[in-house]
C-alpha cells in the first residue's frame, strides 16, 4: 500500500496514487509511506529521491550502526514496533529514511501510531511542516502507545497480586500467564531501549532542525520513566512467581503431611492386627473368648493415644 502526504496551498493532501510523484516537487511532499510495498512501488520512490531505501533484511539487523546511520544526503533508522495480540506481543520493524526534507517509512502491517500520526498531520500541517518533524511525532506517538500498553501489564500484575491476596487456589494455568506476562514485559522493556537508541542517535545529529532537540530530551526522559516502570513490573512479576511457588509448595505439604498422620496413626492397629493374624497355636490368647474384643480394643486405644499426641503437639 501506497499513502503519499502531500502540501497544496498551506493544506495536507494524502493520495495512494504512485503516479502522483511524477507531478510533485520535492518541496511540496512531507512523507511518503509504504506499507508492505510491491517491488515496483519500492522502486518508483528510489527512482525519485535519488536514493536506496532499506530491505526488510538490512533494517532488521540488530547492531547499532544498523538501527542509525547517516550518509551525506540521508538518515537511516530503523525501530520495531509492538502490535498487541490477544496473549503476547508481536512486532514490525519500521524502517525510516529521511532524504532532501521528505519522510519515507517502510514497514509491513498496519500500524495505529502512523495512521494517528498521518491524521494529525492533515489536521494540523503547521506542526509538521518536514519530514523531520513527522519522523519525532511517529516516535512521540509510539512512545506514549508502549506506556499505555506498559500501563496495561502493571494492571494485569494488580489483579493477579489481588487473586493471590484473597486466597484463590493456585494452579498451573497462572504461573504460566505469569510467564508470559513476563515474557511480554521483556519485549515492551527490549523495544523502549531500541528508541533509545535511535533517539541518542538523532540527538547526536546535526541535521535535525534545531527545534526538536527539547523535544528529544523530554522523549528520552520519558523512556528512562518507562524503563524503570518496565523494571518494576518484572520485579512484581518474580515475586508474585515466587509467592504463587510458596503457596503450591505449602499445599503439596498439607497434602504429604495427611498421608503422613494417616499412616503413623493406623501403623500400631496394623502391626497389632498382623501379630494376632499369625494363627500360632500356642499363643495366649490364641482360645481366649475375649481375644477379638481384646485385640480391637486395644487398636482403638493406641489409635486415640497418637491422635492426642499429634494434638498436643500441634502436628493437627
Amino acid at each position: 500500500m501506497f499513502s503519499i502526504y502531500y502540501k497544496i496551498q498551506n493544506e495536507i493532501t494524502q493520495s495512494a496514487d504512485i503516479k502522483i510523484l511524477q507531478t510533485l516537487k520535492y518541496e511540496n511532499i512531507i512523507w511518503v509511506d509504504l506499507n508492505d510495498p510491491t517491488g515496483d512501488e519500492k522502486r518508483e520512490v528510489e527512482i525519485f529521491l535519488g536514493t536506496e531505501i532499506q530491505s526488510r533484511a538490512q533494517a532488521e539487523e540488530i547492531e547499532s550502526t544498523s538501527r542509525y546511520f547517516e550518509t551525506a544526503d540521508a538518515i537511516f533508522a530503523n525501530t520495531n514496533f509492538l502490535i498487541s495480540q490477544p496473549e503476547s506481543f508481536i512486532y514490525d520493524t519500521v524502517s525510516f529514511t529521511l532524504c532532501k526534507d521528505i519522510l519515507i517509512t517502510l514497514h509491513n502491517s498496519d500500524l495505529r501510531t502512523l495512521t494517528e500520526t498521518g491524521r494529525k498531520l492533515q489536521r494540523e500541517p503547521q506542526l509538521l511542516p518536514t519530514g523531520f518533524h513527522v519522523m519525532i511525532a511517529i516516535l512521540e506517538q509510539r512512545i506514549d502507545l508502549d506506556a499505555d500498553m506498559i500501563e496495561g501489564v502493571a494492571k494485569e500484575i494488580s489483579y493477579l497480586s489481588k487473586q493471590t491476596s484473597l486466597g484463590e487456589k493456585v494452579d498451573e494455568e497462572q504461573l504460566l500467564y505469569i510467564n508470559q506476562m513476563q515474557e511480554n514485559t521483556m519485549l515492551i522493556r527490549e523495544n523502549i531501549i531500541d528508541k533509545q537508541r535511535v533517539l541518542s542517535s538523532i540527538l547526536r545529529s546535526n541535521k535535525f532542525p534545531r527545534d526538536l532537540y527539547q523535544k528529544l530530551n523530554f522523549m528520552i526522559k520519558d523512556i528512562n520513566s518507562l524503563i524503570n516502570h518496565t523494571d518494576f513490573s518484572f520485579e512484581r512479576l518474580e515475586y508474585l512467581q515466587n509467592t504463587l511457588l510458596g503457596l503450591i509448595n505449602i499445599e503439596q505439604n498439607k497434602i504429604i503431611k495427611i498421608f503422613t498422620v494417616a499412616t503413623v496413626i493406623f501403623a500400631p492397629p496394623t502391626l497389632i492386627a498382623s501379630v494376632y493374624g499369625m494363627n500360632f497355636k500356642f499363643m495366649p490368647e490364641f482360645n481366649w473368648a475375649f481375644g477379638y474384643p481384646f485385640a480391637i480394643t486395644l487398636m482403638a486405644i493406641l489409635t486415640i493415644l497418637i491422635l492426642w499426641y499429634f494434638k498436643r503437639k500441634k502436628w493437627l
